[in-house]
């Protein structure tokens, strides 16, 4: 089942197109993370989802409701889409079980709901501080358990961890991570970070200029993507181009293999090779190696030669896609 889907959604500012029929699915349960560069139509995308702004087309579909587009247009407080900004937004006059527990109505099980929450992003016994006493991360942190107290059908994240120390961000994305699984929470994160998209998500959908210009997981987009500018755009590496044929593309640094069920048909190709499956290994080391040599892994091992430097590369075959 679908806790979102966005179908042909797009949106003008005057003269500027920010989003073009963009589709998008998130399934229930899971963390979605939209991705791309600045101006690439993310917190469009998230305005769009929560209310904050009217579609020009297409639908926004919250569970089984449609709640923007198709004549309908229902209100953000009634779209049961729960908002972490940036840097928390929390009510600085309020304690932090106060915080979480402003969107709850009143009654017995209001308490309880705040405890579990706060016990859900690790600040149990944190109830009776002010935000001011907390540090950046325990305050999102508060601002997460905010969204989750009234049990939302949609959590969206936009760029939660922005405003921390560099140092600080992996520890608070592995705390709201396990936060939202412990909940049983769906979420979609906003974000510009690439690797912080890769980390944290089951699915990873990347905007550029307006357009999705891939949807996948985070290894088969590292691994498999769509064009030369998500491959750029997703993490480091060389894109070298060659000749296809069959399972192996001739290119100028030797021969790499790739899976036979690649998109790209044979001919002439662009292989993204990844730095992390690739050995070099020291000249002396490569003079009596065979070429075309295969380990006992399954890795085949190609030389290569870059400014008359002989070296041995091993580029395993589901790495080095076509």
């Amino acid at each position: 089942m679908s806790a979102l889907e966005v179908r042909g959604l797009t949106k003008r500012f005057g003269g500027v197109l920010a989003l073009d029929h963009v589709d998008v699915v998130v399934p229930a349960g899971s963390i979605t993370a939209v991705v791309g560069p600045s101006g690439s139509g993310k917190t469009t995308l998230l305005r769009l989802v929560a209310g904050f702004e009217r579609p020009d087309a297409g639908t926004v579909a919250v569970g089984d409701t449609i709640v923007a587009g198709a004549g309908r247009l229902v209100a953000p407080e009634r779209r049961r889409v729960a908002i972490v900004p940036q840097e928390g937004a929390l009510f600085p006059h309020l304690s932090v079980a106060a915080n979480v527990g402003f969107g709850l109505p009143r009654g017995r099980g209001k308490g309880p709901r705040v405890i579990e929450c706060l016990e859900l992003v690790g600040l149990a016994g944190y109830d009776k501080r002010r935000p001011d006493q907390l540090s950046g991360g325990q305050q999102q942190r508060v601002a997460l358990a905010r969204a989750l107290a009234p049990h939302p059908s949609l959590i969206m994240l936009d760029e939660p961890f922005s405003a921390l120390d560099a140092a600080l961000r992996p520890q608070v994305r592995a705390e709201v991570v396990a936060a939202l699984r412990a909940d049983g929470a769906t979420a979609v994160i906003v974000t510009h970070d690439r690797d912080e998209a890769l980390s944290m998500a089951d699915q990873v959908v990347v905007l550029l200029d307006g357009r999705v210009a891939q949807a996948a997981t985070p290894a088969t987009l590292y691994r498999a993507p769509a064009s030369a500018e998500v491959a750029a755009f997703i993490g480091p590496g060389e894109v070298v181009s060659g000749e296809r044929r069959g399972s192996v593309v001739h290119t100028s640094r030797g021969e790499l293999p790739v899976d036979v069920a690649s998109r790209a048909p044979d001919g002439r190709v662009d292989v993204v090779v990844r730095p992390e499956p690739v050995l070099v290994y020291p000249p002396t080391d490569a003079v009596d190696r065979d070429p075309v040599d295969a380990d006992d892994d399954g890795t085949d091992r190609r030389t290569a030669g870059a400014s008359g430097v002989d070296a041995v590369a091993a580029v395993a075959e589901d790495e080095a896609p076509a």
